[in-house]
């Protein structure tokens, strides 16, 4: 396995094109991404003319054009896989309320174009189940909020049930849910 494939996390980012309001507010891109370098500068628009970018620079950046099923084959394709070999694997989205993070995990199911992580993840997962024999799989899924530290299970019934984190000393800290297991009946 080659390092970089070996490494237990990795940091992704995306950006997501100015919406309509910012676009009618005058408001203007102020980051710059190299796809290729996995590079993000930012400019500060208040800056003296000159000034510098702040440039940081992570495993893999995804820019305001970047397509749904892509994120999904390049990114989270092979954790999928990993999974499927009976690795563990958490994906885990972080940023702002606004930033996109909903339309990358779940999209818009109805349209395959756009489809998020969530329900490309199950279809692979699902597909590979529906093709393979001799074989049983448990699959158990956890889909959790955490807002304003408030940690919500986003897959119960009861959403508004605020969850605890808990620590013990031999597994350390975790938070108490309960794991759906998925029944699958021939399509996502």
């Amino acid at each position: 396995m080659s390092k970089k494939n070996a490494e237990s996390v990795k940091v992704i980012i995306r950006c997501r094109p100015l919406n309509d309001k910012e676009k009618g507010q005058g408001f203007e891109r102020v980051v710059e991404m190299d796809t290729k370098r996995g590079v993000v500068e930012v400019r500060n628009p208040k800056g003296t003319p000159g000034e510098p970018k702040k440039s940081f620079t992570f495993d893999t950046v995804y820019d305001w054009n970047s397509k749904q099923r892509d994120l999904y084959d390049e990114t989270f394709r092979p954790l999928v896989e990993s999974v499927l070999q009976g690795f563990n694997g958490t994906i885990f989205a972080y940023g702002q309320t606004g930033t996109g993070k909903t339309f990358t995990m779940e999209g818009l199911r109805s349209n395959p174009e756009l489809r998020g992580v969530i329900p490309n993840s199950f279809e692979h997962i699902f597909t590979h189940i529906s093709r393979t024999q001799n074989q049983q799989y448990l699959v158990r899924a956890s889909y959790l909020e955490i807002y304003q530290e408030e940690i919500r299970d986003l897959l119960a019934k009861d959403q508004t049930k605020r969850l605890d984190l808990t620590e013990r000393p031999d597994t350390g800290v975790y938070v108490k849910v309960c794991l759906k297991p998925f029944v699958y009946q021939g399509s996502i």
